[in-house]
Parts: structure tokens; sequence; C-alpha cells
């Protein structure tokens, strides 16, 4: 998957709300590409606020009900890899590591440190966690494919249950 940069947050932006089996999600769009997928927890709903203050709902964006299709197809184990258009904000670092996660195949895992290796510097798994914390577009760019370096569950936006029924989900098909 190819990740557009955006050197600012997109201002006209719609949300949709899609309940999933991980729970409830919103999504957010502007007419060009998906900006954000956050989890219905305290986290994600801060983090949707900060990032999109001005946000509208629309249930009816064509870039939200095929965002919307293709989480079906997900979950319903019909789509491995996710075909929308999709652009995000942040520092280098972060662009970078979310680059790096849209990279790790479906039913796999890497720990942070391997991460941080494939961004050229191994001793930065700390900073990929922390990249990978701001990630605004949760399971479409699978954060929840990092484990830690003793292959435990750490580090999810959208909760550690979460990331352990991401990652059964996609062990399972």
């Amino acid at each position: 998957m190819k990740i557009e940069r955006l050197n600012s947050l997109p201002e006209n932006v719609v949300s949709s709300l899609f309940d999933s089996p991980v729970g409830q999600l919103t999504l957010v769009a502007s007419d060009q590409a998906l900006h954000g997928l956050f989890f219905a927890n305290a986290h994600g709903q801060n983090q949707c606020k900060k990032y999109f203050p001005t946000v509208k709902k629309s249930d009816q964006h064509a870039l939200l009900l095929a965002a919307k299709q293709q989480l079906i197809d997900y979950f319903q184990d019909k789509k491995k890899l996710f075909s929308l258009p999709v652009a995000l904000w942040g520092t280098e670092f972060q662009w970078s590591a979310w680059q790096q996660l849209a990279n790790i195949p479906y039913g796999k895992t890497i720990t942070y440190g391997e991460q941080a290796a494939r961004l050229g510097d191994k001793n930065k798994a700390r900073a990929v966690g922390m990249a990978n914390g701001a990630n605004p577009l949760a399971i479409i760019v699978p954060c929840h494919r990092v484990v830690g370096a003793n292959g435990k569950l750490t580090g999810f936006g959208g909760g550690l249950d979460k990331k352990e029924l991401l990652l059964l989900h996609e062990s399972q098909s």
C-alpha cells in the first residue's frame, strides 16, 4: 500500500461510524483519501478530536463506504490487502515508520526492534513504538502486527485485547 504524505492536516473531512468485530470504529476521509480509523476508546476518540476538530458526519461519502466494504471483506477473510487511497501527516520519522507498517505481510508480526532496523537504526525501537502509537489509521496501516522483543503484545491504541483479536483473526485466515 502506498501512503501519501501530507504536509498539514486536511480541513474538509467527513466521518462515519463502523461497527466491527473489534468494536465501533470512526473512519475519517476527505474527497481524496482516507485519513483516519480510530477506536471508540478514550485514546482513539481523543486522537480523532485532536486531529479533526471540525469533522462532519456523513454516511454516504463514497470513500468511507468503500473503506467500510473493505473492512467487512477483511473481517470476513475475503481481503488481506486494503486498496484505498491513504494520506497521512506526521514527522518524517513517523511517516517512514508507517510506510514500514504497510509492508508487514498479513498474518505476520515483527518486533519494534526489527521495524527500527528496517528504518536503519535498530536502537530506535522506542521511537518506533511512539511513531506507531501516533498512527492515525489503525488496522489499514497495520500497527497491530508489531510486538515486543519477547513476542508479547505491547502498546496498541485500540487496547491489547483488540490487538490480540486482530492478530488471532489474521492467524486463522
